[in-house]
């Protein structure tokens, strides 16, 4: 795993795959606002979205949410323009992951250039509906909370109950994240089981790593050298270790599914070979009575 991570190639693929996900980001989050507003016209939805934004993000939350409210308020133009960058964005995302799980994988061929389009898509497709799913279930235990509080959500209890209600939410979805890459971006097919142990590990291990960079963040003193640059290098930071987790995951699920392929393969010879010498050994043991 360490010879692995210390690779050129995977920190490449990492920063690759963290500058566009930031790309990504803000045109999602618009994207997820403006289904919230106007298709399901809920303002539970709507206070889901930024409390989800505000638990994903690990700085500058205030500053994000706010202004990718006002940007989701902005005329028609703007929402459109947000689709296409995030259409173009996503690409420059799972195209260098695909590369590097393919090669994780030891798959030799990469997709044509309209098949890797077209599994973009699908899978930016496939991530906004967990992210959708999220938010729905995260607004409905909101409501279901603040029925069974009487209204009365200005409280401790209520604020506890509510804040892990949004964890295992935001844990639950992470981990369908990525399963969902793990298991649709490699150019092969590969059993649910090879990725999902995989996939709970790294989404739980995700969560973890970002309780550890929020800690790190004040030591670190971005603002000093950065100023109001800060967040956005904040952010690029979180993703390229998001990256890196991401393919040490993928490394993890390939190594472990290959012992695991090699030790059936090893099981079964030794059953083929146990039943080749059965009879031989009957045969050996077997006394010959003489005849009077």
């Amino acid at each position: 795993m360490l010879r692995y991570m210390s690779q050129t190639e995977v920190h490449t693929y990492a920063f690759s795959v963290a500058a566009n996900a930031i790309l990504s980001l803000f045109p999602f989050i618009v994207m997820m606002f403006t289904i919230a507003r106007n298709v399901f016209h809920s303002a539970a939805m709507e206070s889901a979205i930024a409390d989800m934004v505000r638990y994903f993000l690990p700085a500058g939350q205030q500053f994000v949410t706010k202004n990718m409210e006002i940007v989701a308020h902005a005329r028609s133009g703007v929402k459109i323009a947000s689709v296409v960058l995030l259409l173009i964005s996503t690409t420059g995302v799972f195209l260098p992951l695909e590369v590097a799980l393919n090669r994780v994988w030891g798959v030799t061929k990469n997709r044509s250039y309209i098949m890797n389009q077209l599994v973009a898509l699908g899978l930016a497709m496939g991530i906004g509906t967990v992210a959708l799913l999220s938010v729905a279930l995260t607004a409905a235990q909101q409501s279901v909370l603040k029925v069974l509080f009487f209204g009365h959500t200005e409280n401790a209890a209520y604020g506890f109950i509510s804040h892990w209600a949004l964890q295992i939410s935001a844990a639950m979805a992470s981990v369908l994240l990525f399963f969902l890459i793990y298991w649709v971006l490699p150019n092969r097919k590969l059993p649910v089981r090879a990725v999902l142990p995989t996939a709970v590990v790294i989404g739980l291990a995700w969560e973890v790593a970002k309780k550890l960079y929020i800690a790190a963040l004040p030591w670190m003193d971005l603002h000093s050298v950065y100023g109001p640059f800060s967040v956005s290098v904040s952010l690029m930071l979180w993703a390229f270790v998001t990256g890196l987790l991401l393919l040490a995951g993928a490394h993890y699920s390939a190594t472990r599914h290959a012992l695991r392929v090699a030790y059936l393969a090893d099981l079964e010879r030794a059953k083929e070979e146990a039943r080749e010498a059965r009879p031989a050994t009957f045969q050996d043991s077997t006394v010959q009575v003489p005849t009077v």
